[in-house]
């Protein structure tokens, strides 16, 4: 009788064998799941990822759907690379702020509240995050008696 985790016919101890039949010789070692990745060993990377500008991201009708919001009803062609520079500028600087702040508290993570407060320090604070800006809800009225 053969107990789960004992020697097998083989003599070898169960999963301790790649699919190709091979024993494992360390824990670097890729395993039955192929080659190795590309943030792993030295030398060229195969595949090198292209940085593209994200902001292209934005689209267009992005960009109409937001100017509608603020009300506008004609847009120019011309507006649409403008309001990506505008975005990206304002973005830059509030990240600045944000990681000024991260960096200050010695962290590496960027809570919900540093936001707030880099937004808030820039003046234009969002409504519903922080406890001035909270609207309570009306409570009902308990009857007495």
């Amino acid at each position: 009788m053969v107990l789960p985790g004992s020697s097998s016919k083989s003599g070898r101890t169960r999963g301790s064998a790649s699919a190709a039949g091979r024993v494992r010789d360390s824990p670097e070692d890729p395993g039955p799941s192929g080659g190795r990745g590309l943030g792993r060993g030295v030398g060229q990377r195969r595949h090198r990822k292209i940085l593209k500008d994200t902001i292209q991201g934005i689209t267009k009708p992005d960009i109409r759907r937001m100017a509608r919001r603020g009300g506008v009803k004609r847009i120019s062609a011309a507006i649409y690379d403008d309001a990506r520079a505008a975005m990206r500028d304002r973005l830059e600087a509030l990240l600045r702020d944000i990681v000024s702040l991260v960096d200050h508290g010695k962290g590496r993570t960027v809570s919900v509240g540093m936001v707030i407060y880099a937004l808030k320090r820039r003046g234009t604070p969002i409504y519903g995050f922080d406890a001035g800006t909270k609207i309570d809800k009306p409570r009902r009225a308990v009857p007495r008696g």
